[in-house]
């Protein structure tokens, strides 16, 4: 169990925790959410040690392991087998120590140790991580350092799912993969059998994975029960209902002070009048949570749309050498209201074909037929290099309106989400997200026909990727959208295409068929097949087994399904109570206040007292389930 007590820490003088507490169950999938730069990757910092609190405290079990990304990906000449075996550093250490070991009884402890951890499994089980994050069996067996960066931080994400820590952190971790290893990591995710805090911007992700959100917000953690959704639900609700406090309580203290006024130099009303001043001392201000606006992102639309099809391909072959085409056999239209998502694992040629309909890379074969003075805008994540460190998102728009008056330069620099200051803060200061919204503002200046969006969400936050996809519904052209974002995918593609095979061909299936088409992987050999069938004998007992455990705990899962109920009931008990206690005829019987009151605040214990039987249920059934 993770516990965070009273959590205090500055950063550069800013502070980002302030007396924040939680507490996270053994074997819980955790959602950490919150805006960017509220302190999610500082906490992970935190709970490793990196950095120590200013004040409070952070207790984890003794022993317990701990695992995350590395920063730097690894650039050895170690093959990527090497290296993610390596992450099992007990392994590493037995197989060593075997080979000079001369202790009969060391000898026989070595190999009874290198049994119980499953060590004669390693390679197939890294193999397996490895295939599930797009590389292949060649590409296992090559040197880290000639794979690029991206890459190589697939390698330092497969190091640390191989060595299984107790407590798993993973911050960010869909940023270089694509969808197909973003399908994979969500599986393995929700298999893992221990500990996960989860930083990450993909509502997909967090609502398949988790089953309990931490939400940073003003400085303080909140634990919340669910996945990201119910999050998001609950939060609304209670946003809700702490305005409706706070109007209450507001009428209480326009109705009191209106008392005081009119009666405290009235002596028969004087002690009242007093009465009520203290009262009004004594109120505590009921704290409403800003849900602060994320600010739009505005696509200009073409004035004339041309006629369709915009473009079309007839036997094209595209590639970086005459001799090896990428991809060939292209005879496909994009019509003018397309809307297109790109599948494909990464390497089989999607942003090659982004390129081509682009016109960046020429055709090597084939013909393209494009609509007169087609207007095409580009976007990739490559390309945020290209802004101009020194200036600001001022500068970078009036370049582009040299002849405009300031006031139209910065309206327009505001359509992209860029306000206040920050239009006035150079770019090398600004936020991935704040970049990525001025890149994809400037890519669009000229209201293109067809945008092309490779990887766009990358730095954007749950809500900044909900804003570009109301951006993009709004667009009235053709879109063409890479993304390992299957939530933006479903809200904005109306067709898939299948890069696969050195080709690019229409994909009739929805998302989930493609899921399931990628976690299905390739068809097993007759030998894997037979090793199968093994290992799902040898399993048939360890089932057995887990059945009876999960009978004999049967009776603790029903407590906590209980209390669930219990704690949903009252909850929605104390949303009507404080509907109630809004009506004009209950604010003037002051008795009724009262008990309903009571009534509330007994509410509220009781939720309280349930809550922590739940947390403490919950960990013991999980650790039950686990050990089973």
């Amino acid at each position: 169990m993770l516990q965070i007590t009273d959590l205090t820490f500055r950063m550069m003088g800013r502070p980002l925790f302030e007396e924040a507490s939680a507490v996270v169950p053994e074997g819980m999938k955790v959602g950490l959410v919150g805006r960017n730069g509220t302190g999610k990757t500082t906490l992970f910092r935190l709970i490793t040690g990196d950095l120590a609190p200013d004040g409070g405290s952070i207790e984890l079990p003794k022993g317990l392991r701990i695992g995350q990304v590395a920063q730097e990906a690894p650039g050895t000449e170690q093959t990527l087998m090497e290296v993610v075996l390596a992450a099992d550093t007990e392994r590493a250490a037995l197989l060593a120590e075997a080979e000079t070991a001369t202790d009969p009884d060391r000898i026989a402890a070595i190999h009874t140790r290198l049994a119980d951890i499953d060590a004669h499994s390693a390679e197939a089980r890294a193999g397996a991580i490895l295939s599930g994050l797009g590389f292949d069996a060649e590409a296992q067996q090559r040197p880290c350092s000639t794979f690029s960066g991206g890459w190589r931080m697939r390698v330092a994400l497969a190091a640390v799912l191989f060595s299984a820590p107790d407590l798993l952190l993973l911050d960010e971790p869909t940023n270089y993969l694509d969808l197909e290893g973003t399908l994979w990591l969500e599986n393995y995710v929700q298999r893992y059998p221990h500990t996960v805090i989860v930083i990450s911007h993909d509502r997909d992700l967090l609502n398949a994975t988790t089953n309990a959100i931490l939400h940073l917000e003003n400085r303080k953690l909140t634990f919340y029960r669910g996945n990201y959704d119910q999050f998001a639900r609950t939060r609304a609700e209670k946003i809700m209902l702490a305005t409706k406090m706070a109007e209450k309580q507001a009428a209480q203290r326009r109705h009191m002070e209106a008392f005081v006024e009119r009666f405290r130099y009235k002596a028969s009303k004087a002690r009242q009048a007093q009465s009520r001043l203290k009262a009004l001392e004594r109120m505590a201000a009921v704290e409403v949570p800003v849900d602060t606006a994320v600010q739009p992102i505005h696509l200009p639309s073409p004035e004339r749309q041309p006629a369709s099809p915009i473009i079309a391909m007839e036997g094209v072959s595209v590639g970086y050498a005459d001799a090896a085409p990428v991809l060939s056999r292209l005879s496909l239209r994009i019509d003018n209201d397309d809307r297109i998502a790109l599948l494909g694992a990464n390497g089989n040629g999607k942003s090659t074909f982004a390129k081509l309909v682009a016109g960046r890379l020429g055709e090597l074969d084939g013909r393209i037929t494009r609509a007169d003075k087609l207007k095409i805008a580009m976007f990739a994540q490559h390309q945020l290099d290209d802004l101009v460190p020194e200036q600001t998102p001022y500068d970078h728009v009036r370049a582009l309106m040299p002849d405009q008056p300031e006031a139209k330069v910065r309206a327009r620099v505001a359509q992209m989400g860029l306000g206040g200051d920050r239009m006035d803060t150079k770019a090398k200061d600004l936020s991935g997200g704040e970049r990525a919204r001025l890149l994809i503002g400037l890519v669009t200046f000229e209201a293109p026909h067809l945008l092309i969006l490779d990887e766009p969400t990358n730095h954007l936050d749950i809500d900044s990727r909900a804003a570009l996809a109301d951006a993009l519904n709004d667009y009235r052209g053709a879109v063409i959208l890479i993304s390992h974002d299957r939530h933006l995918i479903e809200a904005c593609a109306e067709r898939l295409w299948l890069v696969h095979d050195g080709t690019v061909r229409p994909y009739d299936e929805d998302m989930e068929a493609y899921k399931r088409l990628i976690l299905k992987g390739p068809e097993k050999t007759t030998d894997e097949t037979g090793a199968a069938n093994a290992q799902n004998r040898s399993s048939k007992e360890k089932r057995k087994q887990a059945a009876a455990k999960r009978a004999e705990f049967a009776p603790l899962k029903k407590r906590i399904a209980v209390l669930e109920k219990r704690i949903e009931k009252a909850q929605q008990e104390i949303i009507g109570i404080d509907a109630e206690m809004t009506k004009p005829d209950v604010l003037a019987d002051s008795q009724k206040i009262i008990d309903l009151s009571k009534k509330r605040s007994g509410l509220e214990n009781d939720i309280a007292n349930w809550e922590e039987e739940w947390m403490t249920l919950s960990a013991e059934y999980e650790e039950a389930m686990a050990d089973a």
